[in-house]
């Protein structure tokens, strides 16, 4: 069995580290679009919205839902590029702590 100062400077190692990837997340983006590329959605692996882009052919008020239903596809493209960036950054920081089968990070 380990040693408690052990076992407590690994915890506190895994918060580092933890706190290293959160912060890093805010640095990597995604962008996510819809309608073939005419809206588009940046974000980061946070999911912090950090930019859209319309093509200009869609501005005119009769496509309006239209427009507002490509907005939020591309979001959610956006964000599920986010969500497999953090899993791929969090996998790899973790990836050499000795944490049980299945055991997620963060809490």
């Amino acid at each position: 069995m380990k040693d408690l100062n052990e076992i407590l400077g690994m915890a506190n190692r895994v918060q580092e580290e933890l706190t290293r990837a959160q912060e890093s997340l805010d640095k990597i983006e995604v962008e996510g679009v819809s309608g073939g590329g005419v809206v588009k959605v940046r974000a980061t692996a946070k999911g912090r919205i950090v930019g859209v882009s319309i093509d200009e052919g869609l501005l005119a008020p009769s496509e309006k839902q239209i427009l507002e239903d490509l907005i939020v596809a591309a979001f959610n493209d956006a964000r599920k590029k986010a969500d497999e960036a953090s899993g791929t950054e969090m996998a790899k920081m973790t990836s050499g702590l000795p944490l049980p089968p299945g055991f997620k990070l963060p809490f």
